[in-house]
């Protein structure tokens, strides 16, 4: 298994993700969204939209982070992926990414900006390949990775998924 995912990490060119993983652009359209079009909170003028490929292993996981834009998350290859998120009204879901329909799986999940998410893949000794494509564009400016007390004092009826899903 692991040949494989070295295998797909080189051919699709790509890098670790800080969150965990790995990750390559795929788009960035030329469009720009003017900053003043913006919402509240972006700190410059923002593409239409982003995508990428996303590469993770079951050894590993994307730590709980959020951004101010909408993710828009597709499966393509291997396990199906968790995707953890604490929404804005401050309750939790486990949603599965995935291609097995008849089990609740779904092949598209949209996160809203402002949510923490957190993600894991659901089978041991595997990997997910998924996209994520975000609009207004992704800019790692509006991208933050939660720190764990901070997040357990804000959400402490959370604290065990929270802890298993955060680095510091």
């Amino acid at each position: 298994m692991k040949e494989k995912i070295e295998d797909i990490v080189y051919k699709l060119q790509m890098n670790p993700h800080p969150e965990g993983g790995f990750y390559k652009e795929t788009y960035r359209s030329n469009g720009l969204i003017s900053k003043s079009s913006l919402s509240e909170g972006f700190s410059g003028d923002r593409n239409y939209a982003t995508a990428i490929y996303f590469l993770l292993t079951s050894e590993n996981f994307s730590a709980f982070h959020r951004i101010k834009q909408d993710e828009i998350w597709h499966y393509y290859n291997g396990s199906s992926l968790y995707v953890h998120v604490i929404g804005l009204d401050g309750v939790y879901r486990k949603y599965i990414v995935g291609m097995q329909l008849d089990q609740g799986e779904l092949p598209q999940l949209v996160v809203p900006a402002g949510c923490w998410f957190a993600s894991s893949v659901k089978d041991t000794n595997s990997y997910s390949l998924v996209g994520c494509t975000v609009s207004p564009g992704f800019d790692f400016n509006d991208f933050e990775l939660a720190e764990r007390e901070a997040l357990i004092k804000e959400y402490p009826d959370h604290k065990k998924v929270i802890t298993q899903y955060t680095r510091n």
